[in-house]
């Protein structure tokens, strides 16, 4: 696989653990991951139970959760990968408090808004286009997936959307852990050369909610969730992106319903706000 463009982040003289790792779920599709000395932060959404979001054309969403820590809580990242831009991602509080020189990965759609913002390193990524964050011995690879937000004509009104796969590299030239991140995407056809280009996925983390706007369905809801552990075929899949907004029409248990009927229990991982779910890479 070639690698576009490689990013050199500072390094830091701990010692780096490979073998273990963590997610801490904030909230929407917030994930605090670390591993191999990298933090990463997933599609930053820090407002508040009763802040309302702008979502285009006059809708607006209302937040009925509490994030699990404010972003002054947050400890120093090396990057951030944004899914798209819609503000239940990238909201006001992240676009005002936000380190300005953090990279971070996203569509070019979104990159010209970042710039716009004032953030001085955002980097754009077309489907399947990679870009190389190297510290230390270490390489993360972040590769665009395909994602697809809405159905037929609303395509054109929602804001381009991509999902993320997270290679992570030894200095033995390894893929110790590869995660899939599928962004806000419904199921299409492109999701199915995802698990051609990598059979060997450990862990997806899946966008819910069944996200509902001018009557139409722009997220998965919990059946299509199912349908994408299928497609994708991850040894684990952790839920999030559900219950965190009123447009949010596919609650959790939808989801926990189906995979109880498709008999997949022992691959899903529920977290709720604050939970850490500890991961334990083999290095065999």
């Amino acid at each position: 696989m070639a690698y576009q463009h490689t990013i050199i982040l500072s390094r830091q003289d701990e010692k780096v653990d490979l073998r273990h790792g963590s997610l801490f779920f904030v909230g929407t599709a917030t994930i605090l991951l670390r591993y191999a000395g990298f933090i990463v932060l997933t599609d930053p959404n820090f407002l508040h139970r009763g802040d309302h979001v702008h979502l285009g054309y006059g809708v607006q969403a209302v937040r009925l959760t509490q994030p699990a820590l404010e972003i002054d809580e947050l400890p120093p990242l090396d990057l951030v990968v944004l899914s798209h831009m819609h503000e239940d991602h990238f909201d006001r509080v992240v676009a005002q408090k936000l380190n300005k020189d953090l990279p971070i990965v996203t569509t070019p759609q979104a990159t010209a808004t970042l710039r716009k913002m004032k953030f001085r390193h955002p980097y754009p990524l077309k489907t399947w286009e990679t870009l190389t964050m190297a510290k230390g011995e270490q390489q993360l690879h972040i590769t665009a997936m395909p994602g697809k937000h809405a159905p037929g004509p609303l395509s054109h009104l929602l804001p381009p959307v991509m999902g993320s796969m997270l290679e992570f590299e030894t200095s033995a030239g390894k893929t110790a852990l590869r995660i899939y991140i599928t962004g806000d995407t419904l199921i299409h056809k492109d999701l199915k050369e995802i698990p051609q280009r990598y059979p060997n996925i450990n862990l997806a983390l899946l966008h819910l909610g069944g996200t509902t706007i001018f009557g139409m369905v722009v997220t998965m809801d919990g059946k299509q969730g199912v349908e994408a552990i299928r497609l994708i075929h991850p040894r684990e899949a952790i839920p999030i992106h559900f219950n965190d907004y009123n447009v949010f029409k596919s609650p959790l248990e939808d989801f926990k319903q189906a995979v109880t009927a498709a008999g997949m229990e022992q691959r899903v991982r529920y977290l709720n706000h604050g939970d850490t779910y500890p991961f334990e890479v083999p290095m065999d």
